[in-house]
């Protein structure tokens, strides 16, 4: 089995070698890297399961950074590690195309944690080729994409695994805090505020069909609603 592999762009010499040290004594191998371009450059020649960055980064910074990531890779989760911690620099980084956002100071049973989710989440909702018809959409959850007459949207893992699980609750009201734990493994206060932008993001995808709807119980969660949903074999 090949050795899962993590970008880690960490600008702190001591805490960069105390996480990557701390991450591959559970088995993964870490790169680490000073500065953003040396990381843009790393990631570039490497196929990496996973991205952690630091924000305040020399050369370029975090944000920069997960931008050019995005551009070249829709798929591999990105996760910031950062002191920066207002409202406005968490909800940045999701724009940016972050899947969770940890700040400093944080335990390393935490990272370690969040990192495990990331890296084992494999879900499936279709017993074979991890493939749906959600109304004129064809959602493939093993390829990470959202098709809709012949147009292809490209899915982050997290949102992938965010419709996922609507899809496996169809017509059911699922509560903030299990989205929040199922998904990103916390139900953190302000992680609420990043599954509001994932909740838009997905109905930006799914606008072109109007049998689809994530409706808002408003403070409670959400519901999936599709009027035909059917399994493809």
């Amino acid at each position: 089995m090949m050795q899962t592999e993590i970008l880690l762009v960490e600008d702190d010499a001591s805490l960069g070698f105390i996480i990557q040290d701390n991450l591959e004594m559970k088995g993964w191998k870490v790169d680490l890297f000073a500065d953003g371009q040396a990381g843009w450059e790393a990631f570039r020649q490497k196929k990496y399961s996973l991205c952690i960055l630091d924000v305040m980064l020399p050369k370029i910074d975090g944000f920069v950074l997960a931008e050019n990531i995005r551009q070249q890779n829709s798929e591999v989760p990105i996760l910031f590690l950062t002191a920066r911690a207002t409202k406005e620099d968490k909800i940045s980084g999701f724009k940016k195309g972050a899947d969770d956002y940890i700040t400093k100071p944080f335990s390393i049973e935490e990272l370690q944690y969040r990192v495990a989710v990331f890296l084992k989440r494999s879900g499936s909702i279709a017993p074979q080729n991890g493939v749906v018809q959600l109304g004129n959409y064809v959602f493939d959850s093993n390829n990470l994409t959202l098709t809709f007459d012949e147009q292809k949207t490209e899915l982050t893992q997290m949102e992938a695994d965010l419709l996922k699980l609507f899809l496996t609750h169809k017509g059911k009201l699922i509560k903030r805090e299990e989205i929040l734990k199922t998904v990103w493994g916390s139900d953190d206060v302000f992680l609420g505020r990043s599954l509001d932008v994932f909740i838009s993001k997905l109905r930006k995808y799914l606008k072109a069909d109007s049998k689809i709807e994530i409706v808002n119980q408003f403070g409670v969660g959400f519901r999936l609603e599709i009027n035909e949903t059917e399994m493809l074999f």
